[in-house]
């Protein structure tokens, strides 16, 4: 090994050492009753009201950087300008300060899109070159975020959303908690997609698992609640196993479903469609609920998704009847039934 590769490795080994003091100072949250909250145009303090009296203490927010292509090694940062004021940085800053006044805390979650439709997971570089150039965009995206979440003391940072390919990365990542811990110092997740979530390497340097819990459960469109709970049988085992493994909390920091028939055979299809079934959507939280509540090792729910163009009261729109939103629908009354638990 050249003096100079002995110099990086001591350097890597110390941002780690550094990366995993902070990671055990930093607190760990507790039971999160969460909501996504999607960002719109400006907001008042009333749009947030209605998630006090259903029991939410979290929302999380979140910004978006823009690739080209999946194998783009670029990133484009978008905070401010012709994007939604809830996603500038403006907005963000707003809206955790409004919501703080409720009690209710921030969950920064920035998130990619890539231009076309095509889903982050797939994010995969052709070359080691294009993999180091990717995480430096990568990393001046997320430190950006990670110093508007300390500025604003939000309380808790996600790393990373859906990176199934990126994450595999373990070194990378591990330089990049490190500097992302120099700049923020609240409680940080990284928050893998379903089928991810027991491979990502990292868990030991972050504070709580974040999932994306669109478990596929059933393949009947219109499953009974006893074949909806034998569904989560198997995922409750795995993510036991997973907490003992990596010592970390679980939290679902997505979890929702269609108020359509089908809608617990592929989850996170955003584009299913089916008959209305918002039946179907009460039972399913019901049954996730019952399912995964109660275990010491979970950490909490982040519901998806909570459309801040809606007034409190509001009818809602005929075009959001069978969408994720349980708002003005049965499974609203789940929710709050958990979220006011004591």
């Amino acid at each position: 090994m050249s003096s100079r590769m002995g110099r990086r490795s001591a350097l890597v080994l110390g941002l780690v050492a550094a990366g995993a003091a902070a990671s055990s100072a930093a607190p760990l949250p507790a039971r999160m009753r969460g909501i996504c909250w999607e960002a719109g145009g400006r907001i008042e303090r009333e749009r947030l009201a209605p998630l006090r009296a259903l029991g939410a203490d979290w929302i999380s927010q979140t910004p978006f950087g823009w690739c080209s292509s999946a194998a783009s090694p670029e990133i484009r940062m978008a905070t401010d300008g012709r994007i939604y004021w809830g996603e500038r940085d403006e907005g963000l800053a707003a809206t955790t300060r409004m919501a703080r006044a409720l009690g209710i805390r921030t969950l920064l979650k920035p998130h990619l899109w890539i231009r076309g439709g095509s889903w982050v997971g797939e994010i995969q570089m052709k070359s080691d070159d294009d993999w180091r150039r990717w995480f430096q965009a990568y990393e001046a995206f997320i430190l950006h975020y990670a110093e508007l979440a300390e500025r604003e003391r939000m309380d808790g940072l996600a790393i990373g959303t859906e990176l199934t390919r990126a994450s595999g990365r373990a070194e990378d990542w591990r330089r990049l908690i490190a500097r992302i811990r120099a700049v923020y110092h609240g409680p940080l997740t990284y928050c893998a997609n379903w089928h991810e979530a027991e491979s990502v390497p990292f868990w030991d340097a972050i504070d709580f698992v974040g999932v994306q819990a669109y478990y596929p459960l059933t393949t009947s469109e219109r499953p009974t609640p006893a074949q909806m709970r034998a569904g989560w049988g198997p995922v409750v085992s795995r993510l036991e196993a997973l907490s003992r493994r990596t010592g970390k909390r679980i939290v679902f920091t997505e979890v929702g479903y269609k108020s359509v028939a089908g809608a617990l055979v592929d989850p996170w299809r955003w584009d299913a469609d089916g008959m209305p079934a918002p039946a179907l959507q009460r039972d399913a939280f019901q049954a996730m609920f019952e399912s995964m509540w109660d275990r010491s090792w979970f950490g909490g729910t982040f519901v998806w998704k909570w459309h801040a163009f809606l007034r409190p009261g509001q009818a809602l729109p005929p075009h959001l009847a069978g969408d994720f939103t349980p708002q003005g629908k049965p499974a609203l009354e789940v929710i709050r039934a958990f979220y006011t638990r004591p």
